[in-house]
């Protein structure tokens, strides 16, 4: 998606490209300008030819941050994990935002309790001055909230009323070892329960159960093997279990979801007698008799109200164990049909639900891969949706919701770009920021070609236009997609599903590993073959593919020609039909390859990652991720940097649009004002340019 400054021979052997319906706007992007200039061409995977005049002006078109408060539907979390509550809140471990969310119940109003989102540390803190590494499991007895987090490796504590944060046990370095609050040794946490005066805690990879007794900080191991996995009953350490994460209690016992044993655990506190329902080592989703009949799916949450346990299966279900009887039954959602609709029984969809807890005559469930709270009425199944929207939601402006939207191309009407963890490809009008799933269909991943939603995506990674077509690189299938987009019919054009390699050939019989950036003039596809380390050209016409640039299998870095060039996992890649820009990742570099020799130079940055302004190997980027280009400048997404950065290429001059180096966020502003989070996707309008800023999951526009 990006250029060069070679405009009158670009004009004149792509006319026919010329963008129709444009009229002088250049697409109808509206806002912003871009100065006089030739006529706007579809080039690139973008419109070419207005150079843009950008204020640095930086707003949300599309979607809402992964870490946005608000009411209900208006709030967003990223892979929220465990929940709790004190039966007037909600507290939400939302573990890839690194932060800790309240949520009041009889309002639906969302709020940070602790932690900034994006930031990941271990800093003890009052609110937004503490950090987490990926908190995970949560509990309270209603004064205080105790959090476990993967990797910290640590007990945390948080007054509810002022939301100071201390470490009670642990001291970030991991082991086994039993001892007194920063003496003890945990390995990475997943659920933790309090009881009696104690806390119970799963400590995952050690395989067992620990108790910490609050008052005292004495934390003591009371079931399973230490560092053995298994799924034995017995006493206590004579137990063993096999990656327990949920837990939760009724005061008598403990019940833990024995994730990697499919199972149920049972363990008795005065006696440390645990037992076993479901069948260990054996996944499934049949219900029935709870010893011998019943089947789980890696269950991850539990909750019991003293008569029944709820569990979250990874089945995409809601599990129910009735104590008395022990029998099993599964009272919403279908066993491994993945989904995010509301519903009763079985009509209900979930996405990997997660935490679970009850409060009066509800279930509240953390749907994780969805991002939203769905609460579920005990007695009749009904489920609904109580906060958040689930991602792959089409809409207008903020309503749309996305997962990780990764590489963006446009014709000037519409912004076309590919949800990666979605597999779906979206459409964004750029006139009313409207968004709507044109192929693929949300949380099933494939490799079938057929009609819009009929199609099936695996993981893909990279997307241009010719105005008439959608080509796109499925990444997971190492193959490369058309959709015609007057029909949206969708079929394979090169490679093999899952067969990676290093092959030329014509069609299927070409070989890709992980292909990313792709762009076209219109006349060949050009792709980024970021694992083979290489450039491939297709011609469009006949599907011949021929390696341009690169030596294939070798990663490291040389200006060449062809085979004598290498690249490090290039990344985005963009054209003026004279030359190729790539965003060698890996190097950090952006080079530019003449299409007609091969011959492969260094246009801007030294190799060394960091966030510089300057003149060409002066400056320095951080994994330049895409790059596009208006014609005379290239811009370029700046992945671990967080910014937005411009090259003139007639003098390559660098210079930084918008974020700040090395500060994440998702603030709207003017320049250095704007927040991005993980920006991995670009392209132009001729007027503005539109950002997939993927860990954010929103679509950003600069003016």
């Amino acid at each position: 998606m990006n250029i060069r400054t070679l405009f009158i021979p670009t004009i004149l052997i792509f006319s026919s490209l010329a963008l129709q319906g444009c009229g002088g706007s250049s697409g109808g992007g509206g806002g912003g300008g871009g100065s006089p200039g030739p006529t706007p061409i579809q080039m690139g995977g973008s419109i070419q030819g207005k150079t843009l005049s950008l204020s640095g002006t930086v707003s949300t078109i599309a979607g809402t941050a992964v870490d946005a408060d608000g009411t209900g539907p208006a709030a967003n979390f990223r892979s929220p994990a465990h929940v709790t509550t004190d039966g007037t809140n909600l507290y939400v471990a939302d573990i890839a935002n690194h932060t800790i969310r309240q949520i009041v119940i009889a309002t639906g109003v969302v709020t940070t309790l602790a932690g900034q989102a994006g930031i990941q540390g271990s800093t003890d803190g009052t609110g937004s001055g503490a950090r987490f590494s990926y908190p995970t499991g949560i509990t309270t007895d209603g004064i205080n909230l105790y959090v476990t987090s993967l990797w910290s490796y640590t007990i945390r504590q948080i007054v509810i009323t002022t939301g100071a944060v201390t470490t009670i046990a642990g001291d970030g370095t991991s082991g086994t070892t039993d001892g007194i609050g920063p003496a003890a040794r945990f390995g990475s946490v997943g659920g933790i329960t309090t009881a009696g005066g104690n806390l119970y805690i799963s400590d995952s990879s050690n395989h067992t159960i620990r108790q910490m007794v609050i008052t005292t900080g004495v934390v003591t191991t009371i079931a399973g093997t230490v560092g053995t996995p298994g799924s034995t009953d017995d006493i206590g350490t004579l137990a063993s279990f096999n990656y327990p994460y949920g837990i939760t209690n009724d005061g008598t016992n403990l019940y833990v979801a024995d994730r990697n044993n499919h199972t149920i655990r049972r363990i008795v506190i005065a006696t440390g007698a645990v037992d076993t329902g479901g069948s260990a080592g054996n996944a499934g989703s049949a219900d029935g008799d709870a010893g011998t009949v019943a089947r789980f799916n890696s269950p991850v949450g539990v909750y019991t109200d003293g008569t029944n346990v709820y569990v979250t299966d990874s089945g995409h279900t809601i599990r129910q164990i009735n104590l008395s009887i022990g029998v099993v039954t599964t009272p919403a959602g279908t066993a491994y049909a993945s989904g995010s609709a509301d519903g009763t029984g079985n009509a209900a969809r979930f996405w990997s639900p997660t935490g679970i807890v009850g409060v009066g005559t509800n279930l509240y469930i953390v749907d994780g891969n969805n991002f939203t709270i769905r609460q579920m009425t005990i007695a009749g199944a009904d489920v609904t949706t109580f906060a958040s929207i689930a991602t792959g939601t089409d809409g207008v402006a903020a309503d749309a919701r996305f997962y990780t939207p990764r590489s963006l191309t446009t014709d000037g009407t519409y912004v076309y770009l590919v949800d990666e963890v979605n597999n779906v490809v979206r459409r964004i009008e750029i006139a009313t920021n409207n968004v709507v799933t044109i192929a693929g269909t949300l949380n099933s991943a494939g490799t079938t070609d057929g009609n819009g939603t009929s199609a099936r995506f695996s993981y893909p990674q990279g997307i241009t236009t010719d105005g008439t077509n959608l080509y796109i690189s499925d990444s997971g299938a190492d193959t490369i997609r058309q959709m015609v987009l007057a029909t949206g019919d969708v079929t394979t054009i090169a490679g093999t599903a899952n067969s990676s390699g290093i092959m030329d050939g014509i069609g299927s019989i070409a070989r890709f590993n992980n292909p990313q950036g792709i762009t076209t003039d219109g006349t060949n596809l050009y792709i980024a073959d970021t694992y083979n380390h290489t450039i491939r050209q297709m011609v469009l016409a006949t599907g011949d593919v021929t390696t341009l640039a690169g030596s294939p299998g070798t990663p490291g870095f040389a200006d060449g020609t062809r085979t004598a060039a290498l690249f490090d996992n290039p990344g985005g890649i963009t054209t003026d039909g004279t030359n190729l820009f790539v965003a060698d990742s890996g190097n950090d570099r952006i080079r530019r390859i003449v299409i007609a020799t091969g011959e492969v130079t260094t246009l801007a940055g030294d190799g060394v990652r960091a966030v510089l302004d300057g003149i060409g190997t002066v400056a320095r980027f951080s994994s330049p991720r895409q790059i596009t280009s208006d014609g005379a400048n290239l811009f370029v997404v700046d992945e671990f940097g967080y910014t937005v950065r411009k090259i003139v290429i007639s003098t390559g001059v660098v210079t930084t649009v918008a974020g700040m180096a090395n500060s994440t966020g998702s603030a709207d502003g003017i320049g250095m004002v704007a927040r991005f989070r993980l920006p991995r996707g670009i392209t132009t309008d001729g007027t503005r340019l539109f950002i997939a800023d993927s860990e954010n999951a929103t679509v950003r526009s600069i003016q």
